[in-house]
Order: C-alpha cells, then sequence, then structure tokens
C-alpha cells in the first residue's frame, strides 16, 4: 500500500510537471496564406540591388566582363551608383527574360527551311518532270 502511494505520488508530480510544460512554455504561431509571386520573387537577396549584384560575383561573369574589357568592380560600382528606379527596371527586364533567349524558337525555324528547301529542290526540280 505505501509502495503504490509512493508511485502514485511520483506518477502525480511527473504528470504535474509535464501538463506545466505543455501549457507553460509555448510560442504563438501565425499563419497566412504565401502568394505565389513572394515565392518567385524570394531569390532576389531582399533587394532589387542584391539580385543584380549577386550575378556579378560570379567567376563565369566577370570573365566575361573582362573579356569585354570591362572592370568587374567598376561594374558593380556601376550598380552602387543606379537610382532605385533603373534597378527595378532592370530587374524587371532580366525577369521577362526566357532562359536560352530566342534560340529555342531559331533551331526549330532553321530546320523547316531546311527541309522545305530540300522537298523545293527534290521535287520540284526540272529533271524531276
Amino acid at each position: 500500500m505505501k509502495m503504490r502511494r509512493t508511485i502514485s505520488k511520483l506518477a502525480a508530480i511527473f504528470l504535474a510537471f509535464y501538463m506545466l510544460m505543455l501549457s507553460g512554455f509555448y510560442q504563438t504561431a501565425w499563419a497566412a496564406m504565401i502568394s505565389t509571386e513572394s515565392i518567385m520573387h524570394a531569390d532576389r537577396s531582399q533587394s532589387p540591388r542584391g539580385y543584380l549584384k549577386n550575378p556579378a560575383a560570379r567567376e563565369e561573369i566577370q570573365a566575361a566582363l573582362i573579356s569585354q574589357g570591362i572592370d568587374p568592380q567598376e561594374a558593380r560600382d556601376r550598380i552602387d551608383y543606379l537610382s532605385d528606379d533603373e534597378i527595378c527596371k532592370y530587374v524587371d527586364e532580366i525577369d521577362q527574360l526566357h532562359a536560352g533567349g530566342f534560340t529555342v524558337g531559331v533551331i526549330p525555324g532553321f530546320i523547316i527551311i531546311f527541309v522545305l528547301v530540300l522537298v523545293d529542290i527534290f521535287f520540284n526540280s526540272p529533271s524531276a518532270k
């Protein structure tokens, strides 16, 4: 009987402590909808200026700048001197560009022209009649 009372007392203390920990120390969480635009523009490094400066720090971009005769530090300085409106305009233009540029439409166009020329040469030549 004494042993049972001791175990009950220890269990009651443990459960009281457990309930205190569950209800006492917590943080509230706020849930909200996340827009698609906020997810798509999350990689802008907190500012449009950072969005332009991050690629300028990459080695292949710096090598391309040097091959064009532009000092990479000078390019970063030019980004720093742009106004906020200019920065936003350039970032929006970059976002509108397609990956791969216009080559996606040019290659099938060349293939179609090549096929049409071959058809014209082999099927519409004077010797075929």
